[in-house]
């Protein structure tokens, strides 16, 4: 998508598969949409803030890869992935599955973190912190982390 000019005027139809790649929850792509035209790049990245549901968080992470995988599928939101997880190094990859797994267990989804300039120690001291969050303050932490990334998403759909 070249620049927020484009982005403003785009038939909706266009922008809709590209905001989801940013976020998969279909009222916020909506709201995104809903909301043109924007004077200026923060005022869309800002649309990104948003109060998601149980159940919409829970949508949301299901396309995500677990930290230190690759994304299950192709496409825009797994070139993401991948190039916002390049901290991850083979040398935590281990531990790395085993924090996922214990995660999982105690949460029942994946751990999801705004990955972009975090390396693989960070994200490991990350997660072990998340870990004595209740369930409900842990969903409100993964709502947060979705909304960065659907921020950075939405600067880099937009460059």
């Amino acid at each position: 998508m070249p620049g927020l000019q484009a982005f403003n005027t785009a038939p909706a139809d266009e922008l809709r598969p590209l905001l989801t790649e940013c976020l998969a929850v279909p009222r916020w792509v909506d709201a995104v949409l809903a909301a043109r035209p924007y004077p200026d790049v923060d005022a869309l990245v800002a649309a990104a803030e948003v109060d998601l549901s149980t159940d919409e968080i829970h949508g949301a992470i299901a396309g995500h890869p677990r930290i230190g995988e690759r994304a299950r599928h192709d496409g825009v939101s797994a070139k993401w992935s991948a190039a916002e997880q390049s901290g991850v190094d083979l040398s935590v990859a281990d531990r790395l599955v085993a924090a996922n797994l214990a995660y999982e267990e105690r949460f029942g989804h994946i751990y999801l973190v705004c990955a972009t300039g975090l390396s693989g120690e960070q994200m490991l001291a990350d997660l072990a912190s998340r870990m004595g969050n209740d369930p409900d303050t842990e969903l409100r932490v993964v709502n947060g982390e979705l909304a960065r990334i659907a921020a950075l998403r939405l600067r880099k759909a937009i460059a």
